[in-house]
C-alpha cells in the first residue's frame, strides 16, 4: 500500500509560488496517472492537475498557465508547481496516484496552502 507525504504548503502572499511535492516509499510514478487535488473549506475536493504514465497532462480552467504538475522518476516524486498564486487557491492540497495494473488508487493526507491578498 502506497503511502503518499506531501509537503511544501505554507503561507504566501497574492503573487507569490510554492511548489508541491508528493512522495513515497513505493513506486508512484511508473505506470501510473498521478494527481493533485484540492479541497477549500466547505467545498468538495476538486481536480487541479493531473498527469498519465505517457506524460499527457491535464489542469483546471483555474490554473491554467500558473501552475505545472511533473514527475521525477529517479526522485519517485510528483510535484506541483504553483506560481502567481492566488486567495482562491487557498485549500488543502492533496496528491493522489492511480495504478493502472491493479485498478487501485491512494491519497495522501493534505498540505495547507494559504495565499493571502
Amino acid at each position: 500500500q502506497a503511502q503518499l507525504v506531501e509537503s511544501g504548503g505554507g503561507k504566501v502572499q497574492a503573487g507569490g509560488s510554492l511548489r508541491l511535492s508528493c512522495a513515497a516509499s513505493k513506486n508512484i510514478v511508473t505506470n501510473t496517472n498521478n494527481g493533485w487535488y484540492r479541497q477549500a473549506p466547505g467545498k468538495q475536493r476538486t481536480m487541479v492537475a493531473q498527469i498519465t504514465n505517457g506524460g499527457q497532462t491535464n489542469y483546471a480552467d483555474s490554473v491554467k498557465g500558473r501552475f505545472t504538475i511533473s514527475r521525477d522518476n529517479a526522485k519517485n516524486t510528483v510535484y506541483l508547481q504553483m506560481n502567481n498564486l492566488k486567495p482562491e487557491d487557498t485549500a488543502v492540497y492533496f496528491c493522489h496516484v492511480f495504478y493502472r495494473s491493479t485498478g487501485r488508487d491512494y491519497w495522501g493526507q493534505g498540505t495547507q496552502v494559504t495565499v493571502s491578498s
